[in-house]
């Protein structure tokens, strides 16, 4: 092979993994989450973005499978052609089945109560979108804000369900996921409700679901009358058991990690913070 071809041959193989890596860029799914309050740095504001995918594990996957590809050489020395990748189906995508984690599960008064966490994958095109919405019917569930299929064309959807006893469960969180925010350092957003939805006078927001960076070690669930909670992270393949636990835990299909906090009777959420691990002097 020539000079001039070989150069040629190397810029069209460097072409085409641009466009692999441009292609699999698209796919990274990011959103925007309810109106929540969300600390960042120490300082409290409003937001409305959450974060689902991890755009920062596309960049190293797309780093290494650059090198791979451009690197790889026969026994003779000669540059070996790129293997060429097919697209995941969206069975792999998760667009018609989520990817479901337990978070936190307890006893209180003597009825069991578990939070649990879906989360769907992106649609790409309409009929994706079509089978998806009524998959999601199938599970109980219905993205709230959205009028017709083609509204969830490039979302995935989070839903976090509570179940207390007996009762079904019920959604008591859910967002659309979009390109745009992950959660790093000391972010946290937190969601604080009853235990007990039944809608009586007088019940406490003693509940709390939240979700931090992944390198977050501890949060602390401060309570209306000056008591807190801690809540760590729970050690590698920490299952889930009857008892209450205030871990942190990760998710499937989400960037950020979730945390549950249950207050005692009488307390009602005020605030919570990350602490992050102590950096070496």
């Amino acid at each position: 092979m020539s000079a001039d071809r070989e150069t040629n041959y190397d810029m069209a193989t460097h072409r085409d993994i641009a466009l692999l890596l441009a292609e699999a860029a698209d796919e990274v799914e990011i959103g925007i989450a309810p109106y929540q309050a969300v600390v960042r740095g120490g300082r409290r504001r409003k937001a409305r973005r959450w974060t689902i995918a991890a755009a920062a594990a596309l960049v190293i996957a797309g780093s290494t499978g650059t090198l791979a590809l451009a690197g790889v050489t026969g026994g003779d020395g000669h540059k070996v052609a790129p293997v060429a990748t097919q697209p995941p189906t969206p069975e792999q995508r998760h667009v018609y089945e989520p990817q479901r984690s337990n978070v936190g599960r307890g006893t209180d008064h003597g009825k069991k109560w578990q939070v649990t966490i879906d989360v769907w994958g992106a649609p790409k095109n309409e009929a994706e979108a079509q089978y998806q919405r009524s998959r999601m019917s199938e599970y109980g569930v219905s993205p709230a804000g959205t009028r017709v299929a083609s509204d969830l064309i490039g979302k995935g959807w989070v839903f976090v369900h509570l179940l207390v006893g007996d009762g079904p469960a019920t959604t008591v969180v859910q967002g659309p996921v979009e390109k745009g925010d992950d959660l790093s350092g000391t972010d946290i957003l937190a969601y604080s409700m009853p235990l007990d939805d039944s809608g009586k006078a007088g019940v406490w927001d003693r509940l709390v679901i939240g979700k931090v960076a992944p390198t977050a070690q501890r949060v602390t669930c401060t309570w209306d009358d000056g008591t807190t909670t801690k809540v760590f992270r729970a050690a590698p393949g920490t299952g889930l058991t009857s008892d209450v636990e205030d871990l942190i835990r990760p998710v499937d299909g989400s960037q950020p990690d979730w945390f549950v906090c249950l207050g005692a009777d009488g307390k009602s959420y005020k605030s919570a913070t990350v602490t992050m691990p102590k950096q070496p002097k």
